[in-house]
């Protein structure tokens, strides 16, 4: 009868391999999702059983002392609590689990100082890899990232420096479709809530809202263009205040994003102003909710999920030296309406 091993004893790959009646190297591939399918189904279901049985573990750290790589993935975004990043991160999650990686993720809050604690953090557990969804046009964390030679991919916003690929929305289209869609209710007034301009997300939608105003030859005057400080809802509320004082015959409000469109509906209530019957509002991302607000909004449909897609095999591809250099991934937004644009009264 063989002989247990002690209480306390570690498991080996070798224990395993002869409760399965293997060889060692098949434990190993088995117990590696990138070389699993190298071994046939049943093989590989009886090693997992005796694994299983015994009590095994991988033991990453002395993987790690071998490949030098930690199979760790850092996530740096903005807001934990934003609408636009759980089906993004649960995309992600799900091909790094594929590949055999696991994820550390952490907010900053927009706060540049905050940002360069957690990319210190970041090196300190030495990830393999990072995966931002923060940066600025001009942004140093994504620089001395890159400048340190880890790869890196970008999700939603892009820098200007070409550096590092994103995996970003058409948001020139995206606006264009918002304001192709008010001209045809028939609104001429069109006013633009935008997001912060050093962001890309802020300045590509604003791009995209005066080149689809110009291109129905409307002029997109600047009072009718309003910067929010943030992507959020109290910015979008105190933004639509200052646009209604400016240019108060406004019919319609494309803001740029959700969050921003609901801090609309806020700020027309306040006003005793009624969205449609006053005032056509719509929004950007289709966040899960905005189908239940009242009215439903209408907005941009973006691709979260498949953004969290390709950002994770773009990244572990570049880890494993399958991808040396990348472009930026531009997928297609889509235009959503729901009940709270209508013709103009």
């Amino acid at each position: 009868m063989k002989r247990s091993k002690h209480r306390g004893q570690r498991v080996t790959v070798r224990d395993v391999a002869r409760a399965a009646r293997v060889h060692f190297s098949t434990v190993s591939r088995v117990m590696n999702p990138r070389t699993r399918d190298q071994i046939t189904e049943g093989v590989a279901k009886r090693v997992l059983k005796a694994a299983e049985r015994l009590g095994y573990r991988t033991n990453a750290l002395a993987a790690g002392l071998r490949t030098r790589r930690s199979r760790v993935i850092g996530i740096i975004i903005p807001y934990i609590d934003s609408p636009l990043y759980p089906p993004i991160l649960l995309a992600i999650e799900e091909i790094l689990n594929e590949q055999g990686y696991v994820a550390i993720i952490s907010s900053t809050q927009n706060d540049p100082a905050r940002e360069e604690r957690v990319l210190a953090e970041m090196m300190a557990r030495q990830v393999d890899g990072l995966i931002v969804g923060t940066a600025t046009r001009h942004d140093p964390v994504v620089k001395a990232w890159v400048q340190r030679g880890a790869p890196l991919v970008m999700i939603n916003r892009t820098d200007q420096t070409g550096e590092a690929p994103s995996i970003i929305v058409d948001d020139l289209l995206g606006l264009g479709l918002v304001v192709d869609h008010l001209v045809e209710l028939g609104h001429n007034a069109i006013a633009h809530i935008a997001g912060p301009q050093q962001l890309s997300t802020g300045g590509v939608r604003s791009k995209g809202f005066r080149k689809a105003m110009a291109r129905h030859g409307l002029r997109a005057r600047a009072a009718a263009i309003t910067i929010a400080e943030d992507f959020t809802r109290e910015a979008g509320r105190r933004a639509c205040h200052t646009l209604l004082n400016q240019f108060p015959q406004t019919t319609a409000i494309a803001a740029a994003n959700d969050l921003l469109a609901l801090g609309c509906y806020e700020a027309l209530q306040e006003r005793g102003l009624s969205c449609p019957k006053d005032l056509s509002i719509t929004g950007y991302n289709d966040s899960a909710f905005v189908d239940l607000l009242r009215p439903p909004l209408t907005t941009v449909r973006i691709p979260q999920r498949e953004i969290g897609i390709q950002a994770a095999r773009l990244l572990v591809e570049k880890i494993e030296g399958r991808h040396a250099f990348a472009r930026d991934v531009i997928l297609r937004p889509q235009l959503i309406i729901r009940h709270s644009t209508a013709t103009p009264a």
